[in-house]
């Protein structure tokens, strides 16, 4: 720490906590002024063999352990001792991503009893992520009864999208029930949005915007005047663009012919007799997450980067990021379409920040939107990747979901 910091009584820390179903994210960030990052890692393969424990220090020095870590439970604790063996750590507060709003919730949330009450209701709108989210705040609370802690919806960003955007063409009593389109990634386009009105000013972010944050998850969304008016995604993460191992979208008859085979290469995925009715067909859920996507085409990899590494030797490394660009470029123009044009394009996420090959060959052949690459900018992943004086801008902005959720935090229990 350097001298001019807080002194130790003074300080406040902010503990933010990214969980999913195997692994769970963490950062630790001191309150001066602005939020610096103070300590951060994770913990994987939570509930299966072989756990690992990464941690990044106050010093940058990383060091991964392993551990046995049968849930969400023993992970926070093996947390929680490591962040007690830290000097000076005053934890004030612990802010979460949660990956479903429902229809109810715009803004994030102090936890309560009720909150959490309202949020095992909305489980069936998320059975393979709420449930995993909502034990780790009981968890905090069980280890630390007494800590603030905060919720931020991913799905609240896109609140703002206008009836036509949200509803689905069905019947309309389902929609009454909340099937609607709700899209994703709302804390990573918040950031995002926020960082391009910092350096492009507050009269680019109010223009006609596409944003895409492609990584493992990936969606895009069509902003305009600083909100949400469409977006890739929809009632769950797995519609929309192709994805590292989920599908987007698909002929819903390619569903309901999984459903029905009696035998052949659908029989896996045929339904079971689940009582718990969140999951009428566990095999067609892991397909469709798990199975799919680049990992599916490609027989090999859910890995960008390994795809393409392997691409030159390998015609299904090829191929899978082939249509990968290709469903990408399409999706891109139906959100112009919607925009009515296009200002900015910007590219986030772990491959749109850092895979030059997926932003050129998405942006191949839109010279008629006039979206056009400088070569040697996207090579070096500048932050403008377009020719000097060109619209649209292109940029790469990198994306800080972490960053969002404390920033939340502290504005919602008014830290300074």
């Amino acid at each position: 720490m350097t001298p001019d910091k807080k002194s130790a009584a003074q300080r406040h820390h902010l503990l933010v906590l990214n969980g999913g179903s195997s692994s769970l994210k963490f950062a630790v960030y001191e309150l001066n002024g602005d939020e610096e990052v103070w300590l951060s890692g994770k913990l994987t393969r939570i509930g299966l063999p072989d756990g690992q424990f990464t941690t990044i220090d106050a010093n940058h020095q990383t060091h991964t352990t392993q551990h046995d870590l049968p849930d969400h439970t023993t992970a926070l604790a093996v947390l929680f001792d490591w962040l007690h063996a830290q000097p000076n750590l005053q934890l004030s507060a612990a802010g979460h991503r949660l990956v479903h709003g429902g229809p109810t919730y715009r803004v994030p949330q102090r936890v309560t009893p009720q909150l959490l009450a309202n949020l095992r209701s909305l489980i069936p709108f998320a059975p393979d992520h709420l449930p995993a989210e909502i034990n780790l705040i009981e968890a905090v609370i069980r280890l630390y009864p007494d800590l603030p802690q905060v919720v931020c919806f991913d799905t609240a960003f896109h609140q703002t999208m206008p009836d036509r955007a949200k509803r689905l063409p069905i019947p309309r009593h389902l929609a009454d029930e909340g099937l609607i389109r709700y899209g994703f990634h709302g804390l990573s386009y918040e950031y995002v949005l926020g960082q391009l009105a910092r350096e492009a000013g507050g009269a680019v972010a109010q223009g006609r915007i596409l944003l895409a944050h492609l990584g493992n998850g990936a969606s895009m969304a069509a902003v305009r005047q600083g909100e949400s008016i469409d977006t890739t995604m929809g009632f769950t993460p797995t519609g929309g663009l192709m994805m590292g191992t989920r599908s987007g979208d698909l002929d819903p008859g390619v569903l309901l012919y999984l459903l029905r085979s009696d035998g052949g290469p659908a029989a896996a995925v045929r339904p079971d007799d689940s009582a718990n009715g969140h999951l009428a067909a566990p095999g067609l859920s892991r397909l469709l997450n798990d199975e799919s996507g680049l990992r599916g085409v490609s027989g090999i990899s859910s890995d960008m980067a390994e795809l393409l590494e392997q691409a030159p030797q390998s015609a299904p490394a090829a191929e899978a990021i082939e249509l990968f660009c290709y469903l990408a470029k399409k999706q891109l123009g139906g959100l112009v379409a919607v925009l009515n044009g296009l200002d900015t394009l910007v590219f986030t996420g772990g491959i749109g920040e850092n895979a030059p090959a997926i932003r050129a060959g998405i942006c191949a052949q839109l010279d008629f939107l006039g979206i056009a690459l400088d070569a040697q900018r996207n090579a070096d992943n500048a932050a403008v990747i377009s020719p000097e004086g060109h619209t649209p801008v292109v940029r790469v902005i990198p994306t800080n979901e972490e960053l969002m959720i404390a920033r939340h935090t502290r504005q919602i229990l008014a830290i300074k």
